[in-house]
C-alpha cells in the first residue's frame, strides 16, 4: 500500500485549501466587524481658560463619546460670530462639531441626536448657565431649559426640554 502524505494528495490538498481560505476570510470578516464601532466623534472647544463649568461640561462630552480639544480664548464672543452662532444664543463657551455649533451646556445626548438626524440648521444652543445642565451641576437643584435648534435663518425652535 502506497501512503502519501496530507499535503500530496490532490483531494486533500484542495480540501486544505479550501479550509485556509475559509478561515482567512472568516478572520477578515471578524476584523472588520471588531473595526465597525462607533466613529470618533471629534469636538473643537472654545472657552474661558478660567471658567470651572466650561472644564466640566468637557468632561462630560468625553464621558459620552467624544473626542475634545478645547482652546483657552480670552474673547469667547468673538469665537461665537466667527462660528456663525448668533450673539443672542451666547453662553460661556461654544464648539463645533461635524458641520454643527452647539452653543453652552448642551447634553451630550442631545448633540448625539443631533448628528443623527442631520438637519440643515446652524447647531444647537442653551443660552445662558441654566443649573443643573451638563457642566453646571449643584447638588440636587435642576432649573428647567430648553436646547435650542437654531436654525439658518437665525431663529429657533426647542429641540429637546430639561427639567
Amino acid at each position: 500500500m502506497i501512503h502519501q502524505s496530507w499535503a500530496e494528495a490532490p483531494e486533500a490538498t484542495e480540501i486544505g485549501r479550501r479550509a485556509l481560505l475559509g478561515s482567512a476570510l472568516g478572520s477578515l470578516l471578524m476584523l472588520a466587524a471588531c473595526q465597525r464601532t462607533e466613529p470618533e466623534l471629534a469636538v473643537e472647544v472654545w472657552k474661558s481658560p478660567y471658567c470651572g463649568c466650561c472644564k466640566l461640561w468637557v468632561k462630560h462630552l468625553e464621558a459620552n463619546g467624544f473626542s475634545v480639544t478645547a482652546y483657552n480664548v480670552s474673547d469667547t464672543a468673538a469665537m461665537r460670530s466667527q462660528l456663525g452662532m448668533p450673539a443672542n444664543f451666547g453662553s460661556c463657551h461654544s464648539a463645533r462639531m461635524a458641520g454643527y455649533v452647539v452653543e453652552g451646556h448642551v447634553p451630550a445626548a442631545d448633540i448625539k441626536r443631533l448628528l443623527a438626524e442631520k438637519p440643515d440648521v446652524i447647531g444647537l444652543a442653551v443660552p445662558g448657565m441654566p443649573i443643573g445642565s451638563p457642566g453646571m451641576e449643584q447638588g440636587e437643584r435642576r432649573d428647567k431649559y430648553d436646547v435650542l435648534l437654531v436654525l439658518r435663518n437665525g431663529r429657533s425652535r426647542v429641540f429637546q426640554s430639561h427639567s
